[in-house]
């Protein structure tokens, strides 16, 4: 488990999905559909906790979440900051006049520190301008290589480059410009029968195309970045989260990674089915990773994608150094659970995003849970979890689901389906 407090000093979390580090800013639609899931940052508090978030969280919501937590009702201090454009979360507070607030809800308590989804430069300068330290990084233990190391290797061409000083299995491809791109294409398509086109600084598989000999590559901006990769066939989809630390590198868990097109839309956990040689692999890349990770003075979560080819040969496509969208679900599932204090069995858990074909209120949702048997209780110690409130638009619901063991996830989920009507295969 991430342990996001390490003791009893209050943490202000800062929802940043806003963060030039993983996003072009200017894309304001995919800023707005990461920056809806900041409510799921509500399981990672405590009382006397602050959240920082570009959106509202409802009412019924925060009641919801704050009692599987077992805290009272209002014991997290909530400040909404909505994004602007082409800005981070981190300069967003500043802009409207939140930091004199922000700085009275730090000074309650001795010990508070700011707790960024995204380590980037301005969530240091908003902790400098809060006067409080960045967790987990002593007061003065944040230097511009930091920063930096974690913004290079949030990109798709920093992380090849790594990966290749560390003897970790890539497939086949180079970075380029956007003038260069075309060419780029033409002579991996020469040798292969189809490539994977990435941007390269990109999350969540967002603008993921996957291109043949007969498919257009258009010429995009020049100072934009690419990169080109030969395309895999592959069986499953795999992660591995990692925690850095000042003693080492440690694993947190593995699992599978639910695609479509390319772009994420779930996970399960524990990773099964597969080789012992997949996990000894997935496992020695992360603590290198890790370890190349401290040397630069980073601490904290990050996570290495990869590929199980069709021939069981692992190739690591991409690194995460951030709490991504799995580090919340499994500290949340965690604490749900009790985890985290022994050496018994975790649990078992997914998380997926499903349309629904009906409109369903956030209490009318928990209602349907309830009446089905369905609704995650302590004492049951499984069930499902609605953990990033109600849907932002559309009627697309984000859940969890926890079980004793894989298969019992799944038939939990396929109850959840018919109950809440949610569409979509996977």
């Amino acid at each position: 488990m991430v342990s996001e407090h390490g003791d009893d000093s209050p943490l202000i979390f800062l929802a940043n999905f806003a963060s030039a580090v993983t996003v072009d800013l200017g894309e304001r639609d995919v800023v707005r559909r990461w920056s809806a899931q900041a409510p799921r940052k509500m399981w990672l508090s405590r009382p006397g906790d602050v959240l920082i978030t570009p959106v509202p969280l409802s009412d019924a919501f925060v009641r919801y979440a704050s009692g599987l937590l077992g805290m009272e009702h209002g014991a997290v201090d909530i400040v909404v900051a909505p994004d602007l454009p082409d800005m981070g979360t981190g300069e967003a507070v500043g802009h409207h006049g939140l930091t004199d607030l922000l700085r009275s809800l730090a000074q309650r308590h001795p010990g508070t520190r700011l707790l960024p989804t995204i380590l980037d430069a301005p969530s240091v300068a908003l902790a400098a301008a809060l006067g409080v330290p960045v967790s987990p990084f002593a007061r003065d233990l944040i230097s511009p290589g930091v920063v930096h190391s974690v913004t290079r290797l949030n990109t798709k061409s920093g992380f090849r480059r790594a990966a290749e000083e560390l003897g970790i299995r890539i497939p086949e491809g180079r970075a380029c410009e956007g003038s260069d791109l075309p060419r780029a294409v033409s002579e991996l398509l020469a040798c292969h029968e189809r490539v994977v086109v990435k941007a390269d600084r990109s999350a969540g598989g967002h603008g993921l195309r996957f291109l043949s000999h007969d498919d257009p590559v258009s010429v995009e901006p020049q100072r934009s970045s690419w990169v080109v990769e030969r395309f895999v066939r592959h069986t499953k989809e795999v992660s591995v989260m990692c925690l850095a630390e000042p003693t080492g590198p440690r694993i947190l868990f593995t699992g599978e990674m639910r695609t479509r097109d390319g772009a994420f839309i779930g996970y399960r956990s524990p990773l099964c089915d597969v080789p012992d040689s997949t996990h000894r692999d997935l496992e020695r890349w992360g603590l290198a990773l890790g370890r190349h990770l401290g040397g630069h003075g980073y601490q904290g979560p990050y996570s290495i994608d990869a590929l199980v080819a069709e021939d069981g040969t692992l190739y690591a496509t991409e690194s995460n150094v951030r709490r991504t969208a799995t580090t919340t679900p499994h500290a949340m599932v965690t604490r749900l659970s009790g985890g985290g204090h022994g050496d018994g069995p975790q649990p078992a858990w997914l998380i997926a995003k499903r349309d629904s074909s009906v409109s369903h209120t956030f209490p009318g949702a928990l209602k349907l849970l309830d009446a089905a048997g369905l609704s995650y209780t302590p004492g049951r110690g499984e069930g499902v979890v609605l953990y990033a409130d109600r849907p932002a638009a559309g009627s697309e619901w984000r859940y969890a689901v926890i079980g004793s063991d894989p298969r019992r996830t799944e038939e939990l989920e396929d109850s959840l389906v018919t109950t809440l009507r949610l569409g979509g295969t996977y």
